[in-house]
């Protein structure tokens, strides 16, 4: 607890002076109830109640436990950017307590929107939260709420908070803009971004240049048979001189074309565009590398946490509490058990104490 009250000790409490919970132990009691399961502040104050036992010795829980009301007033007033630092410096020490190696290789960026966290009659405008995703420690780095619900702000505004040295970014067509290489580059990055029609200039050149490569550029190719469909995907490489200048888009040095051909199906062509001159194989590394974060984070996201059915809706309480859903994924994988599956180790983590607080003994 002391370590974890360390890192919040900086988060300040938004609420009246004369509050009776302290804000670090409704946090810790928040994490932990994540981390079995609970999906809501009604679930959190249960847990809480259930496990009293637990925070003898751990909390001192001056005025009693918090109540659901408790929970959600704090969740909807927290800062959210507060918030992300505070996760920030949490990961950072606990990365050091489970000698998590920095992240190296592929960062993915992409929004989730969170589809029942929309203010009423707003439902077609859900907000949605960005993540920076390290593909090689499957945790997530930083997290934003997209401003306006504008995803490319909120990537650009993901980047500022990284260090990109050692890393390629990858993401959609939609961060395929000037600012987000620029912003990459910057930070001593590198970047392969899927170039689509939304950059018509981008990509008629991406494929003039694959054209003029098509004999000499560098080619590989793989099959994959997963969940009985074969699909093999061939990627060619070709270098480009000018476009960095021609179309201000500072960095590129190469484009790459991917193409995918899934049993009778139509053959898909993707392109990319690139500040490294990778191996065909790397490319095609790179690019499958980087829906780890679908499989990775949303899909645990939505199926263990709720996070699709989570109806939070409230001030910032939908913001901070994704981040919290994250920050308890990222521990739970931490654990060196790699045969139990993320749902079992929550669910584990509900069932057994001792498991419980082990998921958190890296923090030392």
């Amino acid at each position: 607890m002391t370590r974890f009250a360390e890192c919040f000790e900086e988060l300040p409490d938004p609420r009246a002076s004369n509050a009776v919970h302290d804000l670090r132990e409704i946090l810790f009691i928040a994490l932990m109830a994540t981390l079995c399961g609970a999906t809501s502040c009604t679930d959190m104050a249960l847990f809480a109640r259930m496990k009293a036992y637990l925070w003898e010795g751990v909390l001192v829980l001056e005025h009693g436990l918090p109540s659901h009301d408790t929970f959600s007033r704090v969740f909807r007033m927290l800062d959210p950017e507060a918030f992300e630092k505070a996760f920030q410096r949490f990961m950072k020490a606990f990365a050091e307590g489970a000698r998590i190696k920095p992240p190296k290789g592929v960062i993915a960026l992409d929004g989730k929107a969170l589809r029942r966290g929309y203010d009423r009659g707003k439902s077609h405008m859900p907000p949605v939260m960005v993540t920076a995703w390290a593909a090689q420690t499957r945790m997530a780095l930083a997290n934003v709420q997209a401003p306006n619900n504008n995803e490319a702000a909120g990537a650009l505004q993901l980047i500022e908070l990284l260090q990109l040295k050692g890393c390629v970014v990858t993401a959609d067509a939609l961060h395929c803009h000037r600012g987000m290489a620029k912003a990459v580059v910057a930070r001593r990055g590198d970047y392969v971004l899927a170039v689509k029609e939304n950059q018509p200039a981008l990509l008629a050149d991406a494929r003039a240049a694959i054209g003029s490569a098509t004999r000499k550029g560098t080619r590989a190719a793989t099959t994959d048979a997963d969940h009985g469909r074969k699909e093999r995907r061939t990627a060619l490489v070709a270098p480009v001189k000018d476009m960095a200048q021609k179309h201000d888009f500072p960095g590129i040095k190469a484009v790459a074309r991917i193409t995918s051909k899934r049993g009778k199906d139509k053959t898909i062509e993707r392109f990319f565009l690139m500040s490294q001159t990778y191996s065909a194989k790397d490319v095609l590394r790179i690019v499958r590398t980087h829906w780890t974060i679908e499989n990775s984070l949303h899909w645990p996201l939505d199926v263990i946490l709720d996070e699709d059915l989570a109806r939070n809706r409230k001030d910032n309480a939908p913001a901070n509490l994704a981040v919290l859903r994250r920050l308890a994924l990222n521990v739970a994988r931490a654990h060196p058990d790699a045969t139990t599956s993320l749902r079992l180790k929550l669910k584990r983590a509900g069932w057994n104490d001792t498991f419980l607080f082990e998921l958190l003994g890296h923090m030392r």
